[in-house]
């Protein structure tokens, strides 16, 4: 079972450090077992297998979590430091509206969003639809529907 830890010491000229992980343990780890050892670095947060031998507890498949500097939406790449804002709002929509095959990234939720039965919908029948509206500080507004993201998960992202 993989888990989640922060490097508290790393002696770089010796190979080997320290990681306390989710439960506050401190765990050996070696060079030799880390993924990506260019990303080393005191405070770095990492994924590992624990493990433990005659010394005591170590980490084996040691990764560094890279600090992400971009999210994808729908396709679309977003570079974190340039969101001003975003807001979460809901419109009413034609409960029959299809999505605009020209303009939109068909993501698997808006074809599964598709795919719903014609007879579903009573024509004038108007549904809630939860949107999410970005604001760049390049001044581009980008807004994407539920049909194609999962908006509370997305803004989960945004909040990092």
């Amino acid at each position: 079972m993989a888990m989640n830890g922060t490097i508290t010491t790393w002696f770089k000229d010796k190979g080997f450090g320290f990681i306390k992980d989710e439960n506050g343990d401190n765990r050996y780890f070696h060079v030799i077992k880390v993924a990506n050892p260019e990303h080393l670095k005191k405070d770095a947060a990492v994924t590992f297998e624990p493990t433990s031998n005659s010394k005591g507890l170590s980490a084996y498949a040691v990764k560094v979590v890279p600090e992400s500097k971009y999210i994808y939406i729908a396709g679309e790449r977003l570079k974190l430091t340039s969101i001003k804002s975003f807001r979460v709002y809901s419109e009413e929509v034609s409960a029959d509206t299809r999505i605009d095959k020209e303009n939109a990234v068909l993501s698997v939720a808006a074809l599964m969003g598709s795919i719903r039965p014609k007879s579903a919908a009573k024509p004038g029948e108007m549904r809630s639809l939860k949107k999410l509206a970005i604001t760049t500080f390049q001044g581009a507004t980008l807004i994407f529907s539920e049909d194609e993201i999962d908006v509370d998960a997305t803004v989960k992202m945004l909040k990092v």
